[in-house]
């Protein structure tokens, strides 16, 4: 298992950047934009340690012009991500657990689980998706992430 990256929620895409940018001299890694989403992702990273990135969420003004939502200090971070070889059976040691599978991995890519803390936990699988298998394929998502 390798540790990627923490995210956040960020009202002000620009003053979040001119913070982890100027302030504290973190670089831009890259870039991604989801129109029918209506969010924006930024990732940092710091120059010594390049792999630990942290993950900008922008999520845009709704349709009608009003403003993101406020997320206060509850909602603002977002999860801690982790790549692992064998997303399948990550998810299925979790579940022997106890743990539940909150989103599971029915595209062989990604799976969502939360800690006793209720921190949610990105599981990425590493290189390509495996091919979609059960049970994960049909299993329905459980509570929040």
């Amino acid at each position: 298992m390798k540790y990627l990256h923490s995210m956040i929620r960020v009202r002000d895409l620009d003053a979040t950047l001119k913070f982890f940018r100027d302030g504290l001299g973190l670089r831009e890694t890259r870039r991604r934009e989801f129109p029918q989403g209506r969010y924006t992702l930024v990732f940092l990273a710091a120059d010594e340690s390049p792999e630990a990135e942290v993950e900008l969420t922008y999520n845009w003004p709704s349709a009608d012009g009003s403003a993101p939502e406020d997320y206060g200090s509850a909602r603002n971070f977002g999860h801690l991500a982790f790549r692992v070889d064998d997303i399948y059976a990550t998810c299925a040691h979790l579940q022997a657990m106890g743990v539940t599978i909150n989103r599971p991995p029915r595209d062989g890519h990604m799976a969502f689980v939360r800690s006793p803390d209720l921190i949610s936990i990105e599981l990425l699988q590493k290189d390509a998706a495996l091919a979609p298998a059960e049970p994960w394929r049909s299993m329905p998502n459980t509570g929040a992430w």
